[in-house]
């Protein structure tokens, strides 16, 4: 039975699966408060992995990409509970209760997990939208967002310098960057909004410093990346292919022989 993702109001999102799962690579352009209500999901940021285990809270900062596998708990089932923490509601939030970030932040991009016991509650009393026992009005959808805000900054107060920082993504270390998340499959455009540039400013710096325009360099990378699994850990194309940006196995078998000359077989 396939995963099933299910919008419930505006910004609420309820996923759902009865057997592992890998997930879609993603840009996620907004922040997201989450919810593991059953199972649990291995999160894949750059070079890092993160488990969010069942009764976990977490908050998902913006302007980063992950990959998700969903593992169902021993009864079966697999539950994710996500609230999108969009831009314009938080600056409205902010305009009415006067508060303003003097310094940005400048942690890492990762994954914050705060076991609060006003959170937890907050995401059992989500139960009947999601259970469709009760309406959800435009007004009450507004409401419940609201609510999150002032949980997360109940729970936490330093996270108004990521909630409320509206600036846009500084201009960071290009190489650095594409080296740490060259397995992920999206766009161009989201390798540059990310590393804080215009797509045609990526492109510029990406070849003077790469000597080789994006698409090229990724293939080259993804396919060194696998011949090593291959030769030295003796991984088998079909386990990996996806997680190194490939979109069928066919189109990975092409690309490997044409560079090496070689099957996978014969490495």
């Amino acid at each position: 039975m396939e995963a099933k993702q299910e919008l419930i109001f505006d910004k609420l999102v309820y996923s759902c699966a009865f057997e592992k799962h890998r997930g879609y690579e993603e840009f996620i352009p907004e922040h997201f408060l989450g919810f593991q209500l059953s199972g649990e999901t291995h999160a894949f940021l750059g070079d890092s992995t993160t488990v969010i285990r069942e009764n976990s809270v977490v908050l998902v900062r913006k302007n980063q990409l992950i990959r998700t596998i969903k593992y169902p708990s021993k009864s079966g089932k697999y539950q994710f509970l996500s609230i999108t923490l969009d831009q314009e509601t938080l600056r409205q939030y902010a305009l009415e209760n006067k508060i303003t970030i003097r310094t940005a932040y400048t942690g890492g991009q990762q994954l914050f997990f705060e076991p609060d016991d006003f959170l937890h509650h907050y995401f059992m009393s989500l139960a009947p939208y999601v259970n469709k026992t009760k309406a959800v009005t435009p007004r009450l959808s507004d409401l419940k967002i609201r609510e999150a805000i002032e949980l997360l900054l109940q729970s936490n107060p330093d996270f108004r310098t990521i909630l409320f920082d509206f600036s846009e993504p500084h201009k960071i270390d290009l190489e650095v960057f594409m080296n740490s998340n060259f397995r992920f499959n999206v766009p161009i455009g989201s390798f540059a909004r990310l590393t804080g540039r215009s797509l045609s400013g990526f492109k510029r710096d990406f070849t003077r410093i790469f000597n080789a325009p994006p698409q090229q360099w990724l293939r080259e990378k993804r396919l060194e990346e696998a011949f090593y699994l291959i030769k030295h850990k003796k991984q088998k194309p079909a386990d990996f292919y996806l997680d190194l940006g490939f979109e069928n196995l066919s189109h990975f078998y092409f690309s490997f022989k044409q560079k090496y000359g070689l099957t996978t077989g014969e490495v």
